[in-house]
């Protein structure tokens, strides 16, 4: 059984639903299995002290998730363009396995949630591909082969799945956006499971 790490921050649920559809696809394929974890809030101040299990949602990760993973779906709030500072924080501990060259040559794909249309899906998803690329894992997006992309009058890229939660967040993920998570979450455990064949 091939584990692929979903890995999201979510503020106010979206991505972390999102990650549940990303986790339902990796789980359609036979041989893969998905292991759903979170990373904790952070402060300007001071690292901000959470307890070791989260209220709601996944465990919080640890490094040893992300090395033993045979693939990473990375999940992140749309921040400025940006992915959020909890994820980017987290990413920023991953040097030792930088070094070990622990990821290289395995598959990975990305998926954000904005308030708005053009609130910066497209720039957070390429910011989140950045430390991945530098760790030398190979970029899974959504071809235009997936219905969804073209008809979509909400989220979708085809650097990776996304959602528009508009500026309150309160809407819901539409038909196409879960469809198109749970896509991406079938392409990268499909790739992971060819790689490692």
């Amino acid at each position: 059984m091939k584990e692929i790490l979903v890995l999201y921050y979510s503020h106010y649920g979206a991505v972390r639903q999102m990650a549940q559809f990303v986790a339902r696809g990796v789980e359609q394929v036979p041989g893969a299995g998905a292991r759903l974890r979170t990373v904790p809030k952070i402060s300007a101040v001071s690292e901000a002290v959470e307890p070791d299990v989260p209220a709601v949602g996944a465990p919080y990760a640890e490094l040893k998730d992300v090395e033993e993973c045979a693939a990473l779906a990375l999940g992140s709030p749309t921040r400025f363009g940006n992915m959020a500072a909890p994820l980017k924080y987290f990413l920023d501990s991953t040097s030792g396995l930088w070094l070990k060259g622990a990821l290289s040559g395995k598959p990975a794909a990305v998926f954000t949630s904005t308030s708005s249309m053009h609130g910066g899906q497209e720039t957070t998803l390429l910011s989140m591909m950045l430390p991945l690329l530098h760790h030398g894992m190979v970029i899974v997006g959504l071809p235009y082969t997936e219905p969804g992309l073209i008809s979509t009058a909400s989220g979708g890229t085809p650097y990776g799945a996304s959602h528009v939660a508009g500026a309150t967040s309160d809407r819901p993920i539409t038909d196409d956006e879960k469809n198109m998570c749970i896509a991406l979450g079938k392409r990268l455990a499909e790739t992971a499971l060819k790689l490692a064949a």
